[in-house]
């Protein structure tokens, strides 16, 4: 998963893609299809397992120096993989909140992610902390998973580069389960840790009993081992995750929404391809300036943007959250071909 400091950066560093599309990638975007194998599972512990390993498989290894540009409020990401709908849209711009809803209306999956980053600054390094609620909801078997994000740590000094940090924890009231994650990273100075390691547990919510250890590389193969048995299973290789990947397409022109991801920044991405540099500005200057003046136009009659897609709440900790209007997301006029 993409998450990034929300900076104002020169088109030169700029993937021609939004922040949002990568966001979208997380889920739409695989080489096999993890996420239904999570409702397929016949027994909890089994579902459950396959949530953890779906939730390693939304990780993607970033790239340190280019950034995805910053959506803008009101845009939207509307992708289909087979049964799979995903629906995103950016619901608020200071702070930056993105909102997902994803359904499989065929395994009855339901998916609501809210996200902000927040970044600080620790003299070494950004830790980009990640807040925000993510539910995964297998509908047919009254399950919800609720779980966490890591942070994305940047790192300045000794040697720059990028990477997954931090911990998380996933949990299902329903069947009295929930794992915890550990994302891993070499030392200040590289002697130690592992790189993009990943360690973990799953365990039982009332006794806190260890029913089964994770161990491994989230950009390679995790493996897990039974407590009880002392088997050892590969529950995730990434090869089969990042591998034949397929490039969207649009399906049905007339049916992308004019605030869509891809129209949005169209002209700009198309200049960055080209290497036009000067155009790339003129373009970015142009769309950040015309959201200017529409913030502008709002305050001067009194008006609030609304989502269109979400229902957004904040509490009094400042943790935002957010509720689709509709239960299942539509197809979508821009698809993600299996073959």
């Amino acid at each position: 998963m993409w998450v990034l400091l929300f900076v104002q950066l020169p088109p030169l560093f700029n993937l021609p893609k939004s922040h949002l599309q990568c966001y979208g990638e997380t889920v739409y975007c695989i080489g096999t299809d993890m996420l239904s194998r999570c409702n397929q599972a016949d027994s909890p512990v089994d579902r459950f397992i396959s949530v953890v390993a779906w939730n390693i498989s939304t990780l993607r290894p970033p790239i340190f120096g280019f950034v995805p540009y910053n959506p803008i409020l009101g845009e939207t990401h509307h992708v289909s993989r087979a049964n799979l709908n995903v629906l995103l849209e950016q619901i608020s711009h200071h702070p930056p909140v993105s909102a997902l809803h994803a359904t499989d209306e065929k395994q009855k999956i339901q998916l609501i992610w809210c996200q902000q980053c927040v970044p600080k600054f620790n003299g070494i390094a950004v830790v980009n902390e990640v807040r925000g609620k993510r539910q995964l909801k297998l509908l047919s078997r009254g399950e919800t998973y609720e779980m966490n994000s890591p942070n994305l740590l940047i790192r300045i000094l000794p040697t720059p580069g990028v990477d997954w940090d931090g911990d998380v924890r996933i949990r299902c009231p329903e069947n009295g389960l929930e794992a915890e994650l550990h994302y891993g990273h070499k030392s200040f100075l590289g002697l130690r840790g592992s790189h993009r390691s990943v360690k973990g547990k799953i365990l039982e919510t009332s006794t806190k009993r260890t029913l089964f250890e994770f161990n491994g590389n989230w950009d390679r193969t995790v493996t897990m081992k039974d407590n009880t048995s002392g088997k050892l299973t590969v529950i995730y290789n990434a090869e089969e995750v990042y591998s034949g990947l397929k490039t969207p397409i649009v399906n049905d022109l007339q049916g992308v929404r004019s605030t869509e991801s891809a129209a949005e920044w169209s002209e700009l991405s198309e200049a960055l391809m080209r290497h036009d540099w000067e155009k790339a500005n003129e373009t970015k200057n142009a769309v950040e300036e015309k959201q200017r003046e529409l913030l502008r136009e709002r305050e001067s009659k009194g008006e609030t943007w609304v989502p269109q897609h979400f229902t957004l709440t904040r509490n009094k900790d400042g943790v935002w959250d957010c509720l689709p209007m509709h239960q299942w997301v539509p197809p979508a006029p821009i698809i993600v071909p299996l073959s």
